[in-house]
C-alpha cells in the first residue's frame, strides 16, 4: 500500500492497466508529452513511448472518433477530455457512435473505450470549467458512467473501466484531485484543502462496477452522493451529529438500487444529492427510483440537494456550490416532515 492523492492514483491505474495490457493506449489534449493539465497522466509517454500515450488536437470529436476506430481494430483506448465542460464537441460520437456499435453490429464488434474527464468546480473555473454533465450520459443505452470520491475507488474503478468491453464515461471531480476535505467552503486553507492521501495498493486491482458502498451506517436519514458530495455530506452530519446513513453510490449507470433500497427501507427517509444543476438531474432519477422502490417505507418526501439552475460563477463560486449547510437544511426538513 502507499499513500496516494486522486492524481497520482489514477496515474497508477493508467500505468498499471498500460503495463499488463499493450493494447491500452492514453491520448488526449496535453496528455502526452505534458501529462495533461492536472498530470494524471505525467510519465506515460516517458514510460510506453509516443505510440501508446500521445497528444491529439483540439477536437473532442475527433479524439472520441479516434478511440471509437482503435477500440473496434482491438485497441484499448483511454481518451482524455480535458474538462468535462468541453465533451459536447463530442457527444454525437459518443451517443450516436460509441454507445451502439455492439448493438448495431449485433455484436460483432465492441468498443473499449474509456473518455476521462475532469468535472465540477470548486477550482475557481468558472462557467467554462465548473460543469458536472454527467446526467447527459447517464440517459445513453450502452454508456457505463462512473464518478469517484477517493483514490482508492479512483483506481480500481478507472482500472475495472479499461478492462470493461462497454464503453465508459470516467468522471473525476477536480476538486478532490489532491484530496479530500470538510468544513467551510470560504476557509478553504484551514478547513476543505486537507489534502489529506489514501492508502491505494501500487499493484493492479479492480473494484466492481455498479456496486454502491455506504460509507456511513445510520438510523435516521439515507444520504445518496458520488463524488465530491460524499465529502461534503460526511462534513455536514459530523458537525450536526445526525445519525445519518451516507452512501457513495460510484458508479451511475448501472448505479446500486439493491443498496440503496435496504438503506431507505431501514431509514424511512432520503436526501438525494449532485453537484450539477437542480433541474433534471441525475438525482431527479434517484428520487423517482427509491419512489417506486421503497413507496410504503418513506416517512417524509425525498429532499434533494444540489446546485442552481444557472451556469457556475467564478466570483460567487461557494454560494453557488451544495456546501455542508444545504446537506443540514435538507437533513433537518426530512427529519421534521
Amino acid at each position: 500500500m502507499a499513500k496516494m492523492n486522486m492524481i497520482q492514483s489514477l496515474n497508477s491505474a493508467l500505468d498499471n492497466a498500460m503495463e499488463k495490457d499493450p493494447n491500452v493506449i492514453s491520448f488526449g489534449e496535453d496528455a502526452g508529452y505534458f501529462g495533461g493539465v492536472f498530470r494524471v497522466t505525467a510519465g506515460l509517454q516517458e514510460k510506453y513511448g509516443l505510440d501508446r500515450s500521445f497528444d491529439a488536437p483540439i477536437n473532442e470529436a475527433a479524439i472520441t472518433a479516434m478511440a471509437i476506430g482503435m477500440a473496434a481494430k482491438g485497441l484499448k483506448p483511454v481518451a482524455e477530455i480535458q474538462f468535462a465542460d468541453y465533451i459536447f464537441p463530442a457527444i454525437d460520437q459518443i451517443v450516436s457512435e460509441l454507445s451502439r456499435i455492439r448493438y448495431r453490429t449485433a455484436g460483432q464488434f465492441t468498443t473499449p473505450v474509456v473518455v476521462r474527464t475532469p468535472c465540477g468546480g470548486g477550482i475557481r473555473g468558472g462557467q467554462t470549467h465548473s460543469m458536472s454533465p454527467e446526467a447527459f450520459f447517464t440517459q445513453v443505452p450502452g454508456i457505463q458512467v462512473i464518478m469517484p470520491s477517493n483514490p482508492y475507488d479512483a483506481k480500481g474503478l478507472l482500472i475495472a473501466a479499461i478492462e470493461s468491453p462497454d464503453p465508459v464515461v470516467f468522471f473525476e471531480p477536480k476538486r478532490l484531485y489532491n484530496g479530500p476535505f470538510d468544513g467551510d467552503p470560504t476557509k478553504a486553507l484551514e478547513t476543505w484543502a486537507k489534502h489529506e492521501k489514501g492508502e491505494v495498493p501500487e499493484g493492479h486491482y479492480s473494484l466492481p462496477i455498479g456496486k454502491a458502498e455506504v460509507v456511513r451506517e445510520g438510523n435516521d436519514v439515507t444520504i445518496i452522493a458520488y463524488g465530491t458530495l460524499v465529502h461534503v455530506a460526511l462534513a455536514a452530519v459530523e458537525r450536526e451529529g445526525i445519525d445519518a446513513e451516507i452512501i457513495d453510490l460510484k458508479t451511475l449507470v448501472p448505479y446500486d438500487i439493491e443498496t440503496i433500497a435496504a438503506s431507505v427501507n431501514k431509514t424511512g427517509r432520503c436526501i438525494v444529492s449532485q453537484e450539477a444543476p437542480r433541474t433534471s438531474g441525475f438525482a431527479a432519477e434517484l428520487a423517482a427510483q427509491i419512489q417506486e422502490e421503497c413507496f410504503y417505507a418513506l416517512e417524509a418526501p425525498i429532499a434533494r440537494v444540489t446546485g442552481w439552475d444557472t451556469p457556475y460563477p467564478h466570483a460567487h463560486e461557494w454560494a453557488y456550490f451544495p456546501g455542508p449547510q444545504r446537506f443540514i437544511n435538507a437533513i433537518r426538513e426530512v427529519l421534521e416532515a
